[in-house]
């Protein structure tokens, strides 16, 4: 598995990065919750370990915000709070699971694996016209060909794939993929539009399925004629 560790505690990283290496995982380390919150959106993760406590923004807040902003990957809360209902605040930010610290490593890893499995039998794969949009490997995919996405690319495709041929606006776009704390340009959302352009481009699937340029408003996913 691919995981992201969120954990602000060198020596707990540490400990936690070896072991999950030993065992066969390959694991990235951050120890902000503002790094997190970009790191999550951009890599495919196959699960991310997040600490409740963090020194900038606390693991609730990141949670909730890659929520807002459409991810899926399956989130594992890991606090010294134990109470029922620390771990039903946790469940409802969004969490798919909550391990109580301290906990016996062996646990952590069936945990971990029972998420995986979770996450690969629940994951969505929407067809668009001849495109697949497979949300758990975060890939297109048109006949044997795939191109794999980004976080922010897999957010914005699915915002748009969500209403096939209705008119996203930037603005809506902007709070609904990079939430209402981003502060960059926005004209990012044409930047990404692009990068989706050229995946499509590569595909080869011509006008079967198009990302469309409306005036002054916005964007909206097109389906046509199959290639």
């Amino acid at each position: 598995m691919k995981l992201l560790l969120v954990e602000d505690e060198e020596r707990m990283a540490q400990l936690l990065r070896r072991g999950l290496s030993e065992a066969g995982h390959q694991v990235d380390v951050c120890e902000r919750g503002e790094d997190a919150l970009q790191q999550g959106m951009d890599v495919p993760y196959d699960v991310v370990l997040l600490d409740w406590n963090l020194p900038d923004l606390d693991g609730l807040a990141v949670l909730r915000r890659w929520r807002e902003r459409g991810l899926r990957t399956p989130v594992m809360l890991l606090t010294a709070r134990g109470t029922v209902g620390e771990k039903v605040v946790g469940l409802r930010a969004g969490a798919d699971d909550y391990l109580a610290k301290p906990f016996a490593f062996e646990e952590l890893l069936a945990r971990l694996e029972a998420l995986h499995r979770r996450g690969d039998a629940g994951t969505p794969v929407r067809h668009i016209g001849p495109l697949v949009l497979d949300a758990r490997r975060r890939v297109l995919r048109h006949g044997d060909q795939e191109q794999p996405l980004t976080g922010r690319e897999f957010a914005l495709f699915q915002e748009l794939a969500g209403h096939v041929g209705e008119v996203h606006s930037r603005s809506e776009l902007l709070m609904r993929v990079w939430g209402d704390a981003f502060d960059g340009p926005p004209n990012i959302v044409d930047v990404y539009v692009g990068y989706l352009r050229g995946k499509l481009a590569r595909l080869g699937v011509g006008s079967a399925v198009s990302l469309q340029s409306v005036r002054g408003v916005g964007f909206r996913l097109v389906r046509g004629e199959a290639p």
